[in-house]
């Protein structure tokens, strides 16, 4: 696991790289599937 340790002044904050990647994929991938959905639904509507 890729973790890192930030400090700011008092807190400390934990950083899971791994998982912050598996995050941004899968924001990703909600994003696409959005505008796909609403590609269809344009599509669709102008009939």
């Amino acid at each position: 696991m890729n973790r890192k340790l930030i400090i700011d002044g008092n807190a400390i904050y934990e950083i899971d790289e791994d998982c912050m990647l598996k995050n941004r994929v899968n924001d990703e991938k909600d994003k696409k599937d959005e505008e796909r959905a609403e590609n269809r639904d344009d599509s669709g509507s102008r009939k």
